[in-house]
């Protein structure tokens, strides 16, 4: 079976990616073979595509995607022929119209979230999971905690504001221009910082009383450690999640000490859902909570496949706010 799909055959700028047509054989053990619907677009694609994130070439690029089952590989009890279904999983290889793929973090997609939503929440919310949920500092976190959450009008940032305001918790965005502040705002974020025109850690001292966050949540990295640091309380927890801006430089341990006994982590989805159990749990609970309404998935950006050099380069240019998913 022939399916298009968008290899590049060697690390560099959106020029690189090409749509060309692959062969998709049948699923073996533990694989399915997956027609997509809908696939979703990440700030990880784009680290895969430069080699900031190196993989052997050629590479197919994408990490979520919904679809319908087509076949399912011996061992595979979860999922059957003619299953609606969604992922966010490695290896890359999303940005394809069929694939055969480990069936371990593929999910059975509700019968009441449509497929472009299944595409575009699947990683983006998933980590928002399990950094609400699991990325948690020392003294935990109780309903009325300020929390700092880097690039909140962004695809996780926007699910991001809306489950932390149903967990009582005080979601202090940042963002880079007015008007992405406004969108987090509009999404339950307490409290929005325009990080291009305010020393954010002076507001979050501010807003706080003095006393700083007891977790920041970074996806933008080198250009807000500094401050991301002066914003924590003593015992406070620095989560990097990602590196917009490039990835953090080597630091002097010292420094924790100094700021109060600070924690940081750099922690990644693909850790926590690493097994078939883990994978599901996290599903169900972000399932839950879109299916109660209180988390609503932005879709701001749709791109045909054929349109995804536009897409990454939008993406990179911070022209994007919520989620982006690529159509078939």
């Amino acid at each position: 079976m022939l399916s298009k799909a968008v290899r590049i055959d060697r690390h560099g700028g959106p020029e690189e990616l090409k749509v060309v047509e692959v062969e998709v054989g049948e699923p073996g053990p533990g694989e399915i073979r997956i027609r997509h619907k809908a696939v979703g677009l990440n700030f990880i694609d784009t680290y895969q595509r430069t080699g900031l994130y190196p993989f052997q070439m050629p590479l197919q690029l994408g990490m979520e995607a919904s679809g319908i089952v087509e076949a399912v590989g011996e061992g595979v009890t979860h999922l059957k022929a003619g299953d609606r279904a969604a992922y966010a999983s490695q290896p890359p290889g999303a940005y394809c119209e069929l694939r055969v793929m480990p069936a371990k973090c593929v999910c059975k997609l509700p019968d009441d979230i449509s497929f472009e939503t299944g595409a575009a929440m699947m990683l983006k919310g998933l980590t928002a999971q399990y950094l609400l949920k699991k990325t948690l500092p020392a003294e935990g976190l109780q309903p009325g905690d300020f929390v700092l959450f880097h690039a909140a009008a962004g695809g996780v940032g926007l699910i991001a504001c809306q489950w932390a305001k149903a967990l009582g918790l005080q979601l202090i965005g940042t963002a880079g221009s007015d008007a992405k502040c406004k969108l987090a705002l509009a999404h339950g974020a307490a409290h929005a910082i325009n990080y291009s025109t305010e020393n954010f850690a002076a507001r979050v001292k501010e807003i706080t009383g003095g006393k700083g966050v007891k977790v920041v949540y970074d996806s933008v990295g080198k250009d807000t450690f500094e401050g991301s640091v002066d914003s924590l309380r003593p015992f406070g927890l620095l989560a990097i999640f990602g590196n917009g801006s490039g990835p953090v430089p080597p630091i002097n341990l010292g420094l924790l000490a100094s700021k109060g006994s600070l924690y940081v982590t750099r922690p990644t989805l693909f850790t926590h859902i690493a097994t078939r159990e883990s994978t599901q749990a996290m599903a169900d609970d972000l399932f839950a909570v879109v299916r109660s309404g209180a988390v609503k998935i932005p879709i701001d950006q749709r791109y045909a496949l054929a349109d995804v050099q536009q897409a990454h380069r939008d993406l990179e240019a911070r022209k994007t706010t919520g989620c982006t998913i690529l159509t078939l």
